[in-house]
């Protein structure tokens, strides 16, 4: 019998990060590191550099300076397809091309495992139904993406993330476009996914998995806190605080970082930290 062990969880970190647009410099010299198998969320006032900081995680952004490491290795340095079969990525508001049918771009997220010798595998097609079905879009399999609600499209994108079955998830407003009810449900299945739940064994490997490391950057404090394993907060491209949601979110946070008032007090039902806001500070 083939001894088999778990595979250990993807860390994600930032070392000595400087990244800008044109003359804009938009992070310098930052350093973070994501918890490996930990549900990880940003959050940040608008254009604090909270997307910049995905984007280049994912290798979506090119560096000024320092490196975007996955495992302790540069992004840079990594195959492009190795990559993608290691890390997931949801950017902002992605483009659907036209005609595709729901099953259609979901199963695009199966790219990375293909090869000349491997075409599609029953192992493919397996991966394509947990996807829908963890994403509840099996009955809309059929359907044109481009004909489908906003809240519907966005579910479909993280579908075809999932479908890549990698280690590693970045999320940039995965809630995008979703009423409050699916907002709910797809933090949810990244919790789930984050503790191991739907996880399918990856190909080429006979090990266990442990379930994914998860970052997402959220807008909503409340959820942000409620969801959040570490907590990373972030302001003028700087990480201000980071750490368990209790440890970090308070009223200074909320007036220095946000520049509201009100208080921060334990949510009736999950006991998480939960925002009360009043007016600016």
């Amino acid at each position: 019998m083939t001894e088999t062990s778990a595979r250990p969880p993807v860390t994600l970190a930032a070392r000595d990060l400087t990244v800008g647009y044109g003359d804009r410099t938009i992070l310098s010299g930052l350093d973070l590191e994501l918890p490996g198998g930990a549900f990880t969320v940003v959050i940040g006032p608008n254009a604090c550099g909270k997307s910049t900081l995905l984007r280049t995680l994912a290798r979506l952004l090119a560096p000024r300076g320092g490196a975007a490491l996955i495992d302790g290795a540069d992004v840079h340095g990594i195959n492009t397809r190795e990559l993608a079969r290691r890390l997931g990525v949801l950017p902002q508001s992605p483009v659907t091309p036209e005609g595709l049918t729901v099953a259609d771009l979901v199963a695009r997220g199966r790219q990375p495992h293909q090869r000349w010798f491997r075409q599609w595998s029953a192992a493919d097609t397996e991966a394509v139904e947990r996807a829908l079905k963890l994403t509840d879009l099996a009955e809309l399999r059929d359907r044109p993406v481009d004909a489908l609600s906003g809240g519907q499209r966005q579910r479909v994108w993280i579908a075809l993330t999932l479908a890549q079955d990698t280690d590693a998830l970045l999320l940039d407003e995965p809630t995008t476009y979703l009423d409050l009810a699916h907002q709910i449900e797809v933090l949810d299945l990244l919790r789930r996914l984050n503790r191991g739940a739907g996880r399918s064994v990856g190909v080429g490997w006979s090990g266990e998995s442990s379930g994914h490391t998860v970052a997402a950057v959220l807008h909503d404090l409340n959820q942000a806190c409620r969801y959040a394993d570490h907590l990373v907060v972030m302001k003028d491209g700087a990480v201000v605080r980071q750490g368990a949601p209790a440890d970090v979110m308070d009223a200074r946070c909320l007036s220095e970082v946000f520049g509201l008032g009100g208080v921060v007090v334990p949510c009736p039902v999950t006991g998480a930290p939960m925002v009360v806001p009043d007016a600016p500070a």
